[in-house]
């Protein structure tokens, strides 16, 4: 999966999680592996995607069944499929990152998916979606930094 290219300027982490928001969301609409949707819209764009937007992207691809898992058991009142296609999949970046990348903190994942909420979606998503991740880090044991 390796389409990251050397000759364009190195993208800021934030940066980055925005390529794999648009990357994994596409993938929501699409019948075929997530590897597809890449890399057609790897071609369809012609543009460098970032190691850590990589690195995202084939995580919520492989944990996909466990991250859905513990997004639903932290939704209080709510069902998964009455969440927003664009804040469930800030919500399945964010709890990959706090599963599986150690160098980031859990604040700072959370703090990342309410701003990405806030661009892409709304301030009330932003909201839904720090309750949400704050009930994730809690049942993990993981309210403060890793």
């Amino acid at each position: 999966m390796d389409r990251s290219n050397n000759k364009n300027k190195s993208l800021s982490r934030h940066e980055e999680r925005q390529q794999a928001l648009d990357f994994v969301f596409e993938s929501m609409f699409r019948d075929d592996e997530m590897q597809d949707a890449f890399d057609d819209a790897f071609d369809a764009r012609d543009t460098q995607v970032g190691e850590y937007a990589q690195l995202i992207i084939s995580g919520v691809r492989e944990k996909l069944e466990e991250i859905d898992s513990l997004i639903e058991k932290n939704l209080k009142g709510w069902k998964k499929n009455r969440i927003s296609k664009i804040s469930l999949t800030i919500l399945r970046i964010a709890v990959f990152e706090i599963l599986y990348v150690e160098d980031v903190p859990v604040s700072v994942s959370i703090n990342e998916a309410v701003e990405l909420a806030k661009s892409y979606a709304t301030a009330d998503d932003g909201s839904f979606v720090n309750g949400v991740l704050g009930s994730v880090a809690k049942s993990l044991n993981k309210s403060g930094d890793k």
